[in-house]
Parts: C-alpha cells; sequence; structure tokens
C-alpha cells in the first residue's frame, strides 16, 4: 500500500526567491534532469501567488497585522511537500489526482486553525515523474497579547513548539486524507527515521548516478608526464637561463599537476563512494520490497488460515447447538415419563386399596416404605442412597 507523504521545510526571507523561480517554473535551466519541461505546462495552481514570495509574504503581513519579532535569521514560511508515489497516482486516475490535492491543501487551511490567507502558494507539479504539491504558508499562530487581546502571530518556533510536531502533522494528514477516501498507509516523519527519506532513484537523480558512473569510466588516473630540464638540449642553453626556466617555468607546473593529480584522485574517491552507496542501496532495496511481499504473502496466508477457523467453529458450535437441541428434547420426553410413571403409580396404589379393601393409601404408601426401606418419592431415595454410599465410604 501505498503512503500519505507530507513533508516540511523551514525558510528564511533569503530562501524565497530561489524557491519562487522553482516552484513556478521561472528558471530556465534545471539541474534536476527528472524535469521535463515539455510537460510542464500540465503544472497548475490550487492557489496562485500575486506576486513573488518575498512581496507576497510583506503584503499578507500588512494586511492582517501580524505580530512578532522578524530577525535576519528568522524563519518566516514553511513549505509543504504533499505526494505519494508514482503507483498511486496510476492507479487512481486524473480525476482523484485533482481531488487528493485539493484535498490535502484544504487539510493545510484547517490544520492548527491555520486559515487559507496564510497560505501564499500551492503549485502542483506534474512535469516530474511523480505528481507533487509545493504548498507555501506562513506559520502563523492564533494567541493573545499582554492585554489578552486575540493577535495572529508569525512565529515558527511557536507554530512547531511541541517536540512531537512532526508526528502530529503525519497522524493529521493521514488520518484526514483516508477520511476523505483516499486508500493509504501513514507515512513516518523524518524525526522517526533520522533521515530525508529519498528513494534509491531519488538518491540516484540528486548525485547524478549515471553520469557519475560513466566519468568513474572515463577518468584516467595515470600521473602525465612531467618535463625535465635534464631532458633538454642544455648545450643550447645557459647554466641562467636553464637554472630560470627551471624556477619559473618547469616546477610551478610540475606542482600544478601534482595538485591537479592529487584532487583527481580525491574526487575518484569520493564518487567511487557514492556509487558503492547507490549500489549497495539497491541491493538493499530488493532485498526489503522480497521482504515486504513475503510478509504480504504471509498476511493472506494468516487472514486465509483465520476464515477458514472461523468456518469450523461455525460449524463445530452449528454441530453443538444442534446436539444439545436434540438432548433438550431428549430430557423434556424423559420429564414426561417420569410425571406419568409418578401418575400411574398413585391411580396403581388407589385400585389395589379399593380392589382388596386395604384401606387408606397412606397407610399403604408408609407401610411398603417402611418394610421396603425404598421410598416411591425417586429424589428421596436416591438422595437416601447417596447417604447410605457417603456412611459406608466413612467406616
Amino acid at each position: 500500500m501505498s503512503y500519505a507523504i507530507i513533508r516540511n521545510t523551514k525558510y528564511k526571507r533569503e530562501n524565497l526567491k530561489g524557491i519562487f523561480r522553482h516552484n513556478e517554473r521561472r528558471n530556465k535551466k534545471y539541474s534536476n534532469d527528472n524535469i521535463d519541461k515539455e510537460k510542464s505546462y500540465l503544472n497548475y495552481s490550487i492557489k496562485q501567488p500575486r506576486y513573488s514570495y518575498e512581496k507576497e509574504f510583506d503584503k499578507i503581513k500588512e494586511e492582517y497585522n501580524l505580530k512578532g519579532q522578524i530577525k535576519t535569521v528568522s524563519n518566516i514560511a514553511c513549505e509543504y511537500i504533499i505526494t505519494s508515489d508514482h503507483d498511486f497516482f496510476e492507479r487512481i486516475g486524473e480525476e482523484e489526482i485533482k481531488r487528493f490535492f485539493e484535498t490535502a491543501y484544504k487539510f493545510v487551511a484547517e490544520y492548527k486553525d491555520l486559515g487559507e490567507q496564510y497560505i501564499m502558494s500551492a503549485k502542483v507539479h506534474r512535469d516530474e515523474q511523480t505528481p507533487h504539491m509545493h504548498l507555501i504558508f506562513l506559520p502563523v499562530v492564533h494567541t493573545t497579547d499582554k492585554k489578552g487581546n486575540p493577535i495572529d502571530k508569525l512565529a515558527c518556533s511557536e507554530f512547531w513548539k511541541a517536540k512531537d510536531s512532526y508526528r502530529q502533522l503525519q497522524d493529521a494528514f493521514y488520518k484526514y486524507m483516508v477520511k476523505n477516501g483516499f486508500d493509504l498507509q501513514r507515512g513516518l516523519p523524518k524525526e522517526e527515521t533520522n533521515r530525508q527519506h529519498y528513494s534509491v532513484e531519488e538518491y540516484k537523480k540528486i548525485t547524478n548516478f549515471k553520469q557519475t558512473k560513466e566519468i568513474l569510466k572515463n577518468m584516467k588516473l595515470e600521473l602525465p608526464d612531467v618535463p625535465n630540464i635534464t631532458d633538454m638540449n642544455i648545450n643550447r642553453l645557459s647554466k641562467k637561463r636553464d637554472e630560470k626556466i627551471l624556477e619559473e617555468i618547469i616546477k610551478p607546473k610540475d606542482n600544478l599537476i601534482q595538485n591537479l593529480y592529487q584532487d583527481n584522485m580525491d574526487l575518484h574517491k569520493e564518487l567511487s563512494k557514492q556509487t558503492k552507496v547507490i549500489e549497495e542501496a539497491e541491493k538493499y532495496q530488493k532485498e526489503r520490497d522480497k521482504i515486504i511481499s513475503d510478509n504480504a504473502n504471509l498476511h493472506n496466508e494468516v487472514e486465509q488460515i483465520k476464515k477458514e477457523y472461523k468456518e469450523k467453529e461455525f460449524d463445530i458450535e452449528w454441530k453443538y447447538k444442534i446436539k444439545i437441541k436434540g438432548l433438550e428434547k431428549e430430557n423434556s420426553r424423559l420429564n414426561k415419563i417420569i410425571n406419568k410413571f409418578y401418575e400411574t403409580i398413585d391411580k396403581f396404589i388407589n385400585w389395589i386399596c379399593k380392589k382388596f379393601d386395604m384401606g387408606a393409601e397412606d397407610n399403604l404408601v408408609r407401610d411398603f416404605q417402611k418394610e421396603t426401606n425404598t421410598y416411591l418419592d425417586a429424589e428421596k431415595q436416591i438422595e437416601k442412597e447417596d447417604k447410605d454410599k457417603q456412611f459406608e465410604m466413612e467406616l
């Protein structure tokens, strides 16, 4: 399953110009080869800035009378990069992609009661491999002044005051997007993983992996031949001139070549380190994907076992219910038989008494019980026998 991804970056005023030119595609050239300028017409704004980010910031600050001390080193704006993975966007289609970013925009406006008025720009980029949105906003907190009057205050440190601010952001964003119908998992904040969350492919782009491999392949590490004064025809040169050439031309060139050679060696070492890291990352990425796939298969097997167990449990429960119902029916019949037996015994005793003119029924029953040591009442007889057994055991 794909992740709900939201990342935050804080900016000082000096950063806004470059961010504006990148987000609004005002540059002629980009270091990121992933940008296809022929597709930049597909980019669109959910909120279009009226001016540059710097001027937009000044206008909002003045219009809403924002409080707070702003210094040169102060972070005055934040940028959310909101996205998921390429497969997620391929799966949901164009209409849902649009709804995804519009929903994310509403989340930002509502989160911490920010308010849409403090969003400077929300630009969706479709000219790169994975759709994503750059959303620039002012970190404004709604508070009170010393007199208790409500104010809006520009305070980045207060906006992100809690130690788990980014965890709260991830939780809230994930829940909001799922609530609005997007099938996503919760993304992990940078503070939890202590890394930049670059995928292998992203890291390849950042480090120009292909170009680096090509450079390493063609890089020559041999030290070029250095002219030696002894190889020159000194017969044609005076000793003084010879020394001058050696000190002023050959030695400086020799030192320069040696320095360039060392720089080349250092560069080769660094580039080799980068490519090795990426190759190792690719290896672990494949292993990770296999583990995730195996885990998914195991999860499916567990779910199937649970399903089969529930079916068997239901089958066993159903069989026991039938058995219990049968026993209850049999018990009911036995009760009827016993009751009918008592009724028949009473009738039989009454008939005997009348037939043989034996007097009252009670006397006959009493004499029977006394002479045979047996009760006609089955419960009393069982109770008597149990007591007799207990007595015998105690002896």
